[in-house]
C-alpha cells in the first residue's frame, strides 16, 4: 500500500507540472488570446506589447501543403492579431514575404490607424516561421498561398463578425488581388498598393517603361548616364566588387563579372522604383569609391547571390507571379553576358527548380475575374514606379466600374500609400473606403 501512494502521489506531481504551464499560459492572456487560443488548429499564442492596440498576440495555425490534398501533410503558419474590439473592422494583411515587422511595439497599419480597426497579419508561406518542413517546393503556388487566407479568415470571424478588409502591399498587394479573385466573398474591401499584374517572367512592359517613359526624357537621360559610367570604370570597380562580395561571404551561380554587368543593369529599375534623388547621382568628377559606395548601396549584390532571403519569391515570380527584363542595347559593348534574357532562372531559382517554366493560369484567371466583376477594390500606384508599368492602371476592366478604383500619385514611387495623395484626393479615398464600411442591412 506504501508503495502504490507513493505512485499515486509521484503521477499527481507529475499532472500537476503538466497543467501549471498551461495554467501560467492561460492567466497571461488577455480575453481576445483566451478565445483565440481555442480554435482548432490553433496554437503557440504568445502576447506581445503594442502601442497602439489594447491586445497583440502572435500566433500559429495549421495549414495543409496541399489545400486540396490533406495526404500531402501540414505546416504552421505564422500570423500576428492585433486587437481593438470585437464591433470594429478588421484589416486582413496579405503579406507576401515574412512578417517580421509586425512583432515590432509599434506596428501599425495604414487602414487600421484610418478606419481604427483590428489587423490580422498573417506571413506567407515558405517565408520565415512558415517554411515547411521540409521544403517541398512544389506546394509553393499562390492558389495555395489563398486557401491559406481563406482558412484563417474563416477560422477568426467567428470573433471578428464586422467587415473585412483585405490589403497588401507590392507582392502583398499581388496577393490581394489574388485573393479576392478566388474567394470574393471572404472579405468586403480590397485595397491593393503598387500591385503588378505581370504576363510573364519577363514581362516587357517594364523595360519600355524605364526607356521612354519614366519621370522626363532629361532624367532619364541621367540614370543612362550613370550605367554607363559604371560600364567604363569597370576595370577598376569589378576587383572593388569582388572584394566587397567575398567579405560578405556571397556565392553566385554565375563568374563575378557577369553579376557586375546585371547590378549595373539593375540600377535603373532600383532607382526609379524607390524614387531616389536624381541630383545626388554621381558624375564623371566623383571618384571611384563614391561611384562603388553609392552604386553598391543602391543595388546590394545579395540580389543575385544564393544567400538571398528571397529565393521563395524567385521561385513564385519564374513560376506564375512574373518579373521584369532588362533593357541591354545601350550597353552591349560593355556587357560580359551575351544576352539578359532569362536571368531569373539562371541565377537566382534554388536548385531543383532551374527547370521552372511560367504558367499564364493565374494571370488569366485575375483578368478575367476583374472583367466580369465589380469588387469593391481601390488600386494604389506612383507613376514614377517601374511596377505600375504592370499595374491595373488603364487597363480595360477597370473602365465603367463603380466600385473598382485606381487611383495613380504623380510623382509616386513604391511607397505611394493612401496618405502619400494630395489632400482632396486623399480625403476621396477615405471616404470611399469610409462608406463602404458604414454598417448595411446585411452587415
Amino acid at each position: 500500500m506504501k508503495n502504490s501512494a507513493s505512485i499515486m502521489k509521484s503521477a499527481l506531481w507529475l499532472m500537476l507540472l503538466l497543467v501549471l504551464p498551461l495554467q501560467i499560459i492561460a492567466a497571461s492572456l488577455g480575453e481576445v488570446g483566451k478565445r483565440l487560443a481555442s480554435p482548432p488548429g490553433v496554437s503557440n499564442v504568445e502576447t506581445l506589447k503594442s502601442k497602439h492596440f489594447q491586445e497583440k498576440y502572435v500566433f500559429f495555425i495549421n495549414q495543409l501543403l496541399d489545400a486540396k490534398d490533406a495526404s500531402k501533410g501540414n505546416f504552421e503558419q505564422r500570423v500576428i492579431l492585433c486587437h481593438r474590439g470585437f464591433d470594429r473592422p478588421t484589416v486582413l494583411v496579405t503579406e507576401g514575404y515574412n512578417a517580421n515587422y509586425g512583432l515590432r511595439e509599434g506596428y501599425i497599419e495604414e487602414l487600421s490607424e484610418i478606419f481604427n480597426t483590428n489587423i490580422v497579419l498573417v506571413e506567407y508561406r515558405y517565408f520565415d516561421k512558415s517554411m515547411p518542413t521540409p521544403c517541398l517546393w512544389q506546394y509553393l503556388t499562390v492558389e495555395n498561398s489563398l486557401y491559406d487566407l481563406h482558412h484563417v479568415n474563416q477560422t477568426l470571424r467567428t470573433m471578428y463578425k464586422g467587415k473585412w478588409i483585405a490589403t497588401g502591399i507590392s507582392k502583398g498587394g499581388q496577393t490581394t488581388m489574388f485573393y479576392r479573385s478566388y474567394f470574393p466573398d471572404d472579405v468586403d474591401i480590397s485595397v491593393p498598393y503598387v500591385a503588378p499584374l505581370n504576363r510573364s517572367v519577363e514581362d516587357g512592359r517594364h523595360e519600355k517603361f524605364l526607356q521612354h517613359k519614366v519621370s522626363t526624357k532629361e532624367n532619364r537621360q541621367k540614370v543612362l548616364d550613370f550605367q554607363l559610367l559604371l560600364f567604363k570604370r569597370k576595370a577598376t570597380l569589378l576587383p572593388m566588387l569582388d572584394e566587397y562580395c567575398r567579405k560578405q561571404h556571397y556565392t553566385f551561380n554565375a563568374p563575378i563579372d557577369e553579376i557586375f554587368d546585371f547590378s549595373v543593369l539593375e540600377y535603373a529599375f532600383a532607382f526609379w522604383q524607390w524614387g531616389y534623388d536624381i541630383n545626388k547621382i554621381p558624375t564623371a568628377t566623383a571618384t571611384d569609391r563614391q561611384v562603388f559606395d553609392y552604386w553598391i548601396n543602391m543595388c546590394e549584390p545579395n540580389y543575385f547571390a544564393n544567400q538571398n532571403t528571397l529565393i521563395s519569391f524567385n521561385v513564385q515570380a519564374a513560376r506564375e507571379l512574373g518579373y521584369y527584363g532588362y533593357y541591354t542595347k545601350p550597353f552591349k559593348k560593355y556587357l560580359s553576358i551575351k544576352t539578359a534574357k532569362g536571368y531569373l532562372r539562371r541565377l537566382m531559382l534554388p536548385k531543383g527548380t532551374e527547370d521552372t517554366r511560367f504558367e499564364p493560369a493565374l494571370y488569366r484567371h485575375t483578368v478575367d475575374y476583374l472583367t466580369h466583376n465589380d469588387p469593391k477594390m481601390v488600386y494604389i500606384y506612383g507613376d514614377i514606379d517601374p511596377w505600375s508599368a504592370s499595374g491595373v492602371y488603364g487597363l480595360p476592366f477597370t473602365k465603367n466600374k463603380q466600385n473598382l478604383h485606381v487611383y495613380m500619385l504623380k510623382g509616386g514611387s513604391h511607397s505611394t500609400r493612401i496618405q502619400s495623395f494630395p489632400k482632396p484626393t486623399r480625403q476621396e479615398i477615405i471616404n470611399l473606403i469610409g462608406g463602404w464600411l458604414e454598417p448595411t442591412a446585411d452587415n
